[in-house]
C-alpha cells in the first residue's frame, strides 16, 4: 500500500472506528493508492494553484491526515506528519532544497530502513509548497499543549536543517529566520526555548511541565508571583533551617535533595521566561 494509504488507513480507519471510520479509512486509502489523491498535473501543483485557482490534493492530504490525527488524539502519529511536513518546508523555505540540508535531515532522525523510501516520499510532497507550514506548527502547538518538549526537539531540528548548508557563523537567510520565528510561535514554546534553539543547546533536564508544578504554580502565573513562591520554598527547605530541626541523616538528604528540586525548577522557568 502506498505511503497515504497507510497514512489514512492508521488515522481515518483506526482512529475513528465503526463503519463510518472504517469507509473513510478505506476509501481514502483506495484513493491514494490509485494516486487520485498525489498525482500532479503538468507543471506540477504549485502552478495549477497560480494560474488556474485548482485544489491542492496534496497539501490537503497531509493536512487532513494532521488534522484527523489532532481530533482522534493520536499525538505519536500527528507529530510524526508534522515532523517530516516542517521539516521539509524548511529546507525549502529560502530556495531548493540541496544536499547538506537533505543529509542533515537523515542524520537528525533515524527512520527504520523499511520506512524510509516512504519517509522520503513525504517529504518530497510536503516541499512542494510552504506557505501552510504554520497550520502545521498550530496544531502541534494545541496538541502537545501538557508537554512541549518534543515541540522544542522538533525546533532545534529545523535550527539545524536552516544551518545545514551554511558556513560556521553565518546569519540565517530572513526567510528562514521567519519561518523559525512563526513556527516558535505556533508552537507555544517560551523564549527560553528560542534562546536554546537558536544556540544549539539541549533542553534542561527537568520539564516545563514539571517545573511549575514543582513549584506549586500554573503555568499562567505572573512572574513576581513565581519568584514569591521560589523564595518561599528555598526559606522552607533550606538545609540551615532543616539543620535546627535535629534530622536523621535520610530526612536531611530528602530535604537537600527537595531544595535542588526547587532550584531546578526555578532555573528552568526563569530561563524560559528570560527573567
Amino acid at each position: 500500500m502506498a505511503i497515504w494509504g497507510k497514512m489514512f488507513g492508521g488515522v481515518a480507519g483506526f482512529a475513528m472506528g465503526g463503519p463510518f471510520g472504517a469507509l473513510m479509512g478505506a476509501a481514502l486509502g483506495h484513493a491514494a493508492d490509485r494516486g487520485t489523491l498525489i498525482e500532479r498535473p503538468p507543471g506540477g501543483w504549485n502552478d495549477h494553484w497560480r494560474t488556474r485557482g485548482g485544489p491542492d490534493p496534496t497539501g490537503a492530504a497531509f493536512m487532513a491526515a494532521a488534522k484527523v490525527s489532532a481530533l482522534m488524539g493520536r499525538t505519536d502519529q500527528l507529530y510524526a506528519i508534522g515532523l517530516v511536513a516542517l521539516c521539509a518546508k524548511a529546507a525549502k523555505i529560502d530556495g531548493p532544497v540541496n544536499r547538506q540540508e537533505i543529509d542533515c535531515f537523515k542524520r537528525l532522525f533515524q527512520f527504520p530502513p523499511e520506512n524510509a523510501r516512504e519517509v522520503g516520499m513525504m517529504f518530497d510532497h510536503a516541499r512542494a509548497r510552504t506557505d501552510d507550514y504554520e497550520m502545521y506548527a498550530r496544531e502541534m502547538g494545541r496538541a502537545f499543549t501538557a508537554d512541549r518538549a518534543p515541540l522544542e526537539d522538533l525546533l532545534n531540528a529545523l535550527f539545524a536543517i536552516a544551518r545545514a548548508d551554511l558556513p560556521p557563523g553565518a546569519a540565517l537567510d530572513a526567510r528562514e529566520a521567519t519561518f523559525l520565528r512563526r513556527v516558535h510561535r505556533a508552537f507555544g514554546l517560551p523564549p527560553g526555548a528560542w534562546d536554546r534553539a537558536e544556540n544549539g543547546r539541549a533542553r534542561p533536564a527537568t520539564s516545563e511541565a514539571d517545573a511549575y508544578i514543582e513549584l506549586g504554580v500554573s503555568r499562567d502565573a505572573a512572574d513576581e508571583e513565581i519568584r514569591l513562591r521560589w523564595r518561599a520554598l528555598v526559606r522552607e527547605h533550606h538545609p540551615d533551617m532543616l539543620s535546627r530541626q535535629s534530622l536523621s541523616p535520610a530526612a536531611l538528604a530528602r530535604a537537600q535533595d527537595r531544595i535542588a528540586r526547587i532550584n531546578a525548577a526555578w532555573d528552568r522557568i526563569k530561563r524560559d521566561r528570560r527573567l
